[in-house]
C-alpha cells in the first residue's frame, strides 16, 4: 500500500510538472510571435532605409523616401500585426477556409468559388494603372519580407493562432489585395438575399407578402408563382437550425453579410473653426481584431492616416494635407438572381435566350482538414455563375428542374477599383477625388469629401443596365431565359446622385437614398429613419464644431421608437384603472408609464430600451406568423414601415392584425397589448419583477468575436471581447442584433471605425477602432482601444512626424539589403 501512494504521488507530481511546462513552452512560442517594434531588420525590396514610428496606441508611421518603400512597409507593418487575419481573409476570398477549419467551411469556400471572386481578382491585376501595380507589387514584398523575417528568427510562425492552424504561409502575391477587395464588394451587398426573401414572401402570402420589405415608392410586385407556375412554398429547412454567428464569420467577411456607415460634412462656413469637417464610422460586423486598422503613410504626394483593412494598401476612410473622405456602402441593386430551367433528361444544357444552352463548366478541389477533398463542378450561364440551391435558402423558391444563376457588378474581371482607391487617397482635392472614382466598381460607394473649398458627396460604383420591361426591375428572380430580364450591360453611377457643391454647405449619407433620389438605382434604401435622424441632428445647427460631429456619432436615440411607439400604444396609453401592484396588468401599465416618459435614447443603462425592442420584436412576430408560419424564424430584423402601415391601415394592412386561424376578429390594439405582455413576461423571466432593475446593456451587449477561436473552450475567454453597449439597429451609432437564439439582441454588428477629421485644424482630428491594433491576444494592444470605442471617445490623429516621434513607443528600422 505504501509503495502504491508513492508511486501515486511521483505520477500527480509529475503531471503537475508536465502541465506546467506545456504551459510554458506555449506561452513562450506565444510570446515569440509578438513583433518587437523597437527592431532593425535588413530586407529585400527598398531602395533606401524606412523607419516604421508606432505611436502609443500602436498606430504605424511609415516614412520612407519614395512611394514604392512606404507601401513595402505598409505591408509588412500589417503583416507584424495582422498576419494571421490577412492570411485568413485571403482565404476567403480564395474559398480555401476548410483547409483550415475542416468540413463546417465547406460551404463558405464553395460559394466563393462559385461568386469567382479569386478568379476575377486575378483577372482584374493588369487592368490597374502601373504606379499601382507597383504600390500592390511592393505591399506584397513587405508583407513576404515579414514573413521571411518570422522563419529566420523563429517568431513563433508569426501569430499563436497558426499553432492550431498549421498550414504552411503561403508568400503573399498583388492578386491577394484585389481578392480582399472584391470579398469586401460581395459582402457589403445583400441584394440577392432580399430578392430570395421577397419570393419566399411572394409564396407564403401572395395577397400582402410585400407589405413586410416594400420601401417608399416601390411600384407592385407580380406574384412569384406567377412567374415560376412550379414554385411552391415550402418551410425552411433547418437541419441543424441556424448557423452560429462565429462560424459565418470565419473569414472575418462573408458574401452577402450586408454593410452600413454614416458619412457627414460641413463646409467651413458652417463650422465655428473656419474648416470643413467630415465624419465616418464604416459598420461591419464585429470581430476580434476587428476589420480595420489605423495607420499613416508619408507619401511623395504628402501624408495620408486613417482607417485601413489589413491585406488592402490603402486609406479607405481618412484625410491627407487637403482632402478628406468618407465611405458609405451605396445600397443600390447592383446583384440579379435568374431561375434558369435544366432541359429535361439532360442536367448539362439550361434553356437560353435562344434555345438550349450547355453550361460553361469547369472543376475545382476543395480541400479539407481532417477530411477527403471535395471536387466540385462550378457552371455558368449566360447570365452568370449557378449558385446551388444549398446557399441563401435557394431551395426554398426554386421549382423543379430549375437553378439559380447570379449577375453582378463585381463578378467580372478588368476591375478598376483599386486603382480608384489609391487615386482617392492620393487626390488633392474634391475634383481630384471625383475623377479617380469613376474607376470603381464594386463595391459601390456613397464617398463625402472636404477640402478648404467645400464639402459633397460622389456616388461611385457600377450600376447594372436593366431593359424597361424588366419583369420584376430587379428586386425579384426572374426567368433567366426572357431577354428582356438580362442586364444590357454596366453604367458608371449616374451624374445626378453626385454632389460637389450643395448650397446649404451640408451633406449626409447613411446609405438610405442619395441626393437627387433612387430613380434606376434600386429600391432597398431601407424606411429612411436613421438618414432623417442624421439631417436632424446635421441641420438643426448653424454652426457646426468637430464636438458637435463627434456627438451626431455617437447618437444614440432610435427615431424608429420615437416614430413607432406613439402609434402602436395609441389606444393604450393610461386607458385602464391602476392595476393591484404583482398583477400582469399593473406590470403593463408600469412599462407603458416609462415608455410614455422616454425620449427614445438606446442608453444601456435603462430598461426602456429593453421593453421597447422586446415588444417590437414580439408585436412584428404576432402579426406575421399565422400568415408565414415557419418562415417568421427567418424575419431576423424589425421592419418599421410594416409595423407602420399596418397600425395606419395603409391600402388595408391592418387586415394582419387578425389572426386567421381563430374565430374572433382581433384588432391591431388587442395585438399589441398581446404582444407587450408577452414581452414582459419573457424578460420578467429573465431578470425578475422589477422593470426600473432591467438594463438595455444586460442583453445588448456587443460580442467581438475572434473568427477562429471564438467557440474554443477556454480559448474564447481570452480573445472574445464582450462588453455591454448603448444604442441599436436604427440609431446613427448603429448597433446591429443578431436577431434569433436565447438573446436576439446580441450586438453583432456595428462602426468598428469611427473618424472625425477637422480641415480647421488637422491635428486635432481623431479616430477610434472597436478592438486595438494587435490581432496577437497576448499584446496589450489587442483590446486597448474597445473600452474607449464602447465609451464614444477617440485617440488622436495627426501627420506630424515630429508629434509621432515624441510619443513613439517603438520605432521600426528597415535597412535595405547589401546597403
Amino acid at each position: 500500500m505504501v509503495t502504491l501512494f508513492r508511486w501515486l504521488v511521483r505520477l500527480t507530481v509529475g503531471l503537475i510538472f508536465l502541465t506546467i511546462a506545456l504551459v510554458v513552452l506555449t506561452w513562450y512560442f506565444a510570446i515569440r510571435s509578438l513583433p518587437d517594434y523597437d527592431g532593425s531588420y535588413v530586407v529585400e525590396g527598398i531602395s533606401a532605409p524606412v523607419e516604421i514610428v508606432r505611436t502609443t496606441e500602436d498606430v504605424p508611421h511609415v516614412f520612407g523616401k519614395t512611394d514604392r518603400d512606404v507601401f513595402f512597409a505598409l505591408g509588412l507593418a500589417h503583416a507584424q500585426d495582422r498576419l494571421f487575419q490577412m492570411t485568413v481573409l485571403r482565404r476567403a476570398a480564395q474559398g480555401r477556409l476548410a483547409e483550415i477549419y475542416g468540413p463546417g467551411a465547406l460551404a463558405a469556400d464553395d460559394l466563393a468559388r462559385r461568386l469567382g471572386l479569386y478568379r476575377n481578382a486575378r483577372a482584374s491585376l493588369q487592368a490597374q494603372d502601373p504606379e499601382v501595380l507597383e504600390a500592390l507589387q511592393a505591399y506584397a514584398e513587405g508583407v513576404n519580407a515579414w514573413i521571411g523575417q518570422i522563419n529566420l528568427g523563429a517568431r513563433g510562425r508569426g501569430a499563436p493562432e497558426f499553432f492550431l492552424y498549421p498550414e504552411d504561409i503561403a508568400y503573399w502575391e498583388p492578386a491577394d489585395s484585389l481578392a480582399i477587395l472584391k470579398l469586401l464588394a460581395a459582402s457589403s451587398s445583400v441584394q440577392m438575399r432580399r430578392e430570395v426573401l421577397r419570393a419566399r414572401l411572394s409564396l407564403a402570402a401572395p395577397d400582402r407578402g410585400q407589405d413586410l420589405v416594400a420601401m417608399r415608392g416601390e411600384p407592385a410586385l407580380p406574384a412569384y408563382a406567377g412567374l415560376f407556375p412550379g414554385a411552391r412554398f415550402a418551410a425552411p429547412d433547418r437541419g441543424a437550425g441556424p448557423q452560429d454567428w462565429t462560424a459565418t464569420l470565419a473569414g472575418y467577411l462573408a458574401p452577402a453579410a450586408g454593410a452600413s456607415a454614416n458619412g457627414f460634412a460641413a463646409a467651413a462656413e458652417r463650422t465655428a473653426a473656419g474648416g470643413a469637417l467630415l465624419a465616418n464610422d464604416p459598420q461591419f460586423a464585429l470581430t476580434a481584431p476587428g476589420l480595420w486598422y489605423l495607420a499613416r503613410i508619408e507619401l511623395q504626394s504628402g501624408g495620408v492616416i486613417g482607417g485601413t483593412i489589413p491585406g488592402i494598401p490603402a486609406v479607405l476612410s481618412g484625410r491627407n494635407t487637403g482632402l478628406a473622405w468618407g465611405i458609405t456602402p451605396a445600397q443600390i441593386d447592383d446583384q440579379d438572381l435568374y431561375v434558369e430551367e435544366v432541359q429535361p433528361g439532360d442536367p448539362n444544357r439550361y434553356r437560353g435566350a435562344q434555345g438550349w444552352t450547355a453550361f460553361a463548366t469547369r472543376r475545382e478541389t476543395l480541400r479539407v482538414r481532417g477530411g477527403e477533398p471535395r471536387t466540385i463542378t462550378l457552371r455558368e450561364t449566360e447570365n452568370g455563375p449557378v449558385i446551388p440551391a444549398a446557399h441563401l435558402d435557394l431551395a426554398a423558391i426554386l421549382p423543379g428542374g430549375h437553378v439559380a444563376a447570379l449577375s453582378w457588378t463585381g463578378g467580372y474581371g478588368n476591375d478598376r477599383s483599386m486603382t480608384a482607391l489609391i487615386g482617392l487617397m492620393r487626390a488633392p482635392d474634391r475634383a481630384s477625388a471625383a475623377r479617380a472614382l469613376r474607376d470603381l466598381i464594386a463595391p459601390a460607394m456613397l464617398v463625402t469629401l472636404a477640402d478648404d473649398q467645400g464639402v459633397g458627396q460622389v456616388m461611385a460604383g457600377a450600376v447594372p443596365r436593366r431593359k424597361a420591361g424588366h419583369q420584376t426591375a430587379g428586386r425579384m428572380p426572374t426567368p433567366g431565359w426572357i431577354a428582356a430580364n438580362r442586364w444590357e450591360g454596366l453604367d458608371p453611377a449616374p451624374a445626378a446622385m453626385t454632389e460637389l457643391d450643395p448650397q446649404n454647405g451640408i451633406v449626409a449619407a447613411t446609405g438610405a437614398a442619395p441626393p437627387g433620389g433612387a430613380a434606376g438605382l434600386g429600391h432597398d434604401w431601407g424606411d429612411g429613419y436613421r438618414q432623417d435622424r442624421l439631417r436632424h441632428l446635421i441641420d438643426s445647427r448653424e454652426v457646426h464644431s468637430r464636438d458637435s460631429f463627434i456627438a451626431a456619432q455617437n447618437d444614440i436615440v432610435s427615431p424608429v421608437a420615437r416614430a413607432l411607439l406613439p402609434l402602436v400604444g395609441a389606444d393604450l396609453w393610461f386607458t385602464d384603472e391602476p392595476a393591484a401592484q404583482g398583477t400582469p396588468e399593473r406590470q403593463r401599465q408600469d412599462a407603458l408609464a416609462l415608455l410614455a416618459n422616454w425620449d427614445g435614447a438606446m442608453s444601456e443603462h435603462l430598461p426602456e430600451p429593453l421593453i421597447y425592442a422586446a415588444w417590437m420584436r414580439a408585436l412584428q412576430d404576432r402579426l406575421v406568423r399565422d400568415e408565414l408560419g415557419p418562415l417568421a424564424d427567418d424575419l431576423t430584423e424589425l421592419y418599421p414601415g410594416f409595423i407602420d402601415r399596418v397600425f395606419r391601415n395603409r391600402n388595408g394592412a391592418a387586415a394582419w392584425c387578425d389572426i386567421r386561424q381563430s374565430a374572433p376578429v382581433e384588432t391591431c390594439t388587442q395585438i399589441a397589448r398581446q404582444a407587450l405582455d408577452a414581452a414582459l413576461l419573457d424578460l420578467g423571466s429573465r431578470f425578475g419583477p422589477d422593470l426600473a432593475s432591467w438594463r438595455w446593456g444586460d442583453l445588448h451587449r456587443a460580442r467581438h468575436v475572434h473568427p477562429a477561436l471564438g467557440d474554443m473552450r477556454g480559448l474564447s475567454y481570452i480573445v472574445n471581447l464582450i462588453q455591454p453597449t448603448s444604442g441599436g439597429a436604427a440609431t446613427v451609432a448603429q448597433a446591429g442584433f443578431l436577431g434569433h437564439g436565447r438573446n436576439p439582441w446580441l450586438n453583432v454588428t456595428g462602426a468598428a471605425y469611427r473618424g472625425v477629421y477637422d480641415l480647421a485644424d488637422p491635428d486635432s482630428s481623431v479616430f477610434i477602432i472597436s478592438t486595438g491594433q494587435s490581432g496577437h491576444p497576448f499584446s496589450r494592444h489587442y483590446d486597448d482601444m474597445a473600452e474607449l470605442w464602447r465609451r464614444g471617445e477617440y485617440v488622436g490623429m495627426s501627420l506630424d512626424p515630429a508629434l509621432a516621434r515624441a510619443a513613439a513607443a517603438g520605432i521600426t528600422h528597415l535597412q535595405p539589403a547589401g546597403n
